[in-house]
């Protein structure tokens, strides 16, 4: 029987009209001016599932805009900002009646209204259907850049092989393939079971994101060219470069046509740039292809989407980069996805790299162009990496944001891969020793995060499994 989930104001009705049982939570971000703490009827405050401050300014308690100020915030419910005190919420929903509580006087159109509706929303199932199992409702809640842990996994695999650690490449592989098994009908099940929230999320500031599918896709088909396994490349590059054609045009056109979109520049965010990494996979993978299978249709490909990429990377980074200039940037909100600014030039280079090697009858552009281009990026996403060190350490140390496991981690494994079989394949393209060895040691750097990351990943959801609250007993068999 689901619990009784209800919010009122502060100053609303007495705390005993609230039930014997009922937990009081407090769900806005500051506390209440002018209200006492050891006299307020508030028995937890859970400060961060609170909307962020841009969301609220923008707000500004409108009613006209609560229906979109909803949408906004149930997608921030799912940012790793909010996703801790979501689920200490929805846990304490499924212990105790609550009663949420805050300082908005107008509590009908509130935040703490669409808290109370988002946990009955995720409360027991109506009568006559069976509830979801633990499987099912994470196929429904899955993560649209979820398939960045196949990415980055799969990267890692190419570098290895690349070093000549061909057991230790193959082991990770299989890991990518199973990961790739698992979360593409995920996404699937969840377009066809959810898809008011498959499509929030397509309409949302990290609509981008879905584009891990094509890129995790053409990443395996790459990797299985240097197996020498070409009909599983051609598959793995087949279905890459279809997701990546629906993706590439539908997220703009959604994001366009949209009349629910952010606040001006607000919802740029790194995960904008997997539109240029998702052209530029399709370089790779095609280009890779065309080294060993015959015809003229691939190194085409090839050569037109990683200009494609060139393109979108340097839109997208005007566009973020005056996100991070102009508006404010919270310490919470700066996402390991940051990283891909980094990623997505390294991985424009390792595109060039290989268009070089095809034959000259096969390269459109001139030679010296595409490999002086390459060097050029490659020379950028160098220069990035302090950059990005430095704000991770802004955001770690000097303010304090916990460093804790989020699913974002495995954004920060694919550039660093990227970047370690960049360095090794551009410095065998011109002949450059040292780059050559440079990214042989960059090779077991980009193992080594990705061993740490899987771990922290896998003790964070064994803890999860063992402090989650027991289903509830089934019924007696009559």
């Amino acid at each position: 029987m689901a619990k009784q989930i209800s919010c009122r104001g502060l100053s609303g009705r007495p705390p005993s009209e609230d039930g014997g049982n009922a937990e009081r939570v407090l769900v806005d971000r500051a506390w209440p001016e002018g209200v006492r703490r050891r006299d307020a009827p508030v028995d937890t405050w859970l400060r961060d599932v609170a909307p962020s401050a841009e969301l609220q300014s923008w707000y500004g308690g409108h009613p006209r805009r609560f229906g979109e100020f909803r949408r906004r915030y149930l997608l921030e419910l799912g940012d790793p900002e909010h996703s801790r005190a979501a689920a200490r919420l929805r846990h304490l929903a499924g212990h105790n009646s609550l009663t949420l509580l805050t300082a908005v006087q107008d509590t009908e159109h509130s935040h703490a209204a669409v808290l109370a509706e988002w946990l009955t929303d995720h409360g027991d199932p109506p009568a006559g259907r069976p509830a979801p199992g633990g499987i099912l409702a994470a196929l429904g809640d899955v993560n649209a850049g979820a398939l960045a842990f196949v990415m980055g996994t799969g990267i890692v695999s190419t570098c290895l092989y690349v070093n000549g650690a061909h057991v230790l490449s193959a082991a990770l592989l299989w890991v990518a393939l199973a990961g790739f098994a698992v979360l593409v009908p995920a996404y699937g099940w969840r377009l066809l079971r959810h898809r008011q929230r498959f499509v929030t999320d397509l309409l949302g500031p990290r609509a981008f994101a879905f584009l891990t599918v094509a890129i995790s896709s053409n990443v395996l088909a790459a990797r299985f060219v240097l197996d020498g396994r070409t009909t599983a490349a051609g598959a793995f590059l087949a279905f890459g470069a279809l997701v990546w054609l629906l993706l590439d045009y539908g997220v703009p056109l959604a994001l366009i046509t949209t009349e629910r979109r952010g606040p001006a520049l607000d919802q740029a965010n790194g995960t904008w740039f997997l539109w240029a990494v998702a052209s530029e996979s399709v370089a790779v993978a095609a280009a890779a292809l065309a080294r060993v299978t015959p015809g003229h249709v691939l190194p085409v490909l090839a050569v037109v989407c990683w200009a494609v990429g060139l393109v979108q990377y340097l839109l997208t980074a005007g566009i973020v980069l005056a996100r991070l200039l102009v508006r404010p940037v919270r310490p919470q909100a700066l996402m390991t996805s940051v990283w891909i600014f980094m990623g997505a030039a390294a991985i424009a280079v390792l595109a060039g790299v290989r268009l070089v090697s095809l034959p000259p009858k096969d390269l459109l552009p001139a030679r010296p162009l595409v490999l002086g281009s390459s060097v050029v990026l490659w020379s950028f996403s160098t220069w990035l990496i302090p950059l990005l060190l430095a704000l991770g350490l802004w955001r770690h140390l000097l303010r304090r944001v916990p460093l804790r496991y989020e699913l974002g981690w495995w954004n920060l494994v694919f550039p660093v891969g990227m970047y370690a079989v960049t360095t090794h394949e551009l410095g065998r393209a011109t002949g450059t020793s040292w780059m050559t060895s440079a990214g042989r040691l960059e090779v077991w750097v980009a193992a080594a995060f990705w061993a740490v990351v899987f771990a922290a990943m896998a003790a964070t959801l064994l803890r999860h499994r063992a402090t989650a609250p027991p289903p509830p007993p089934s019924a007696a068999p009559v």
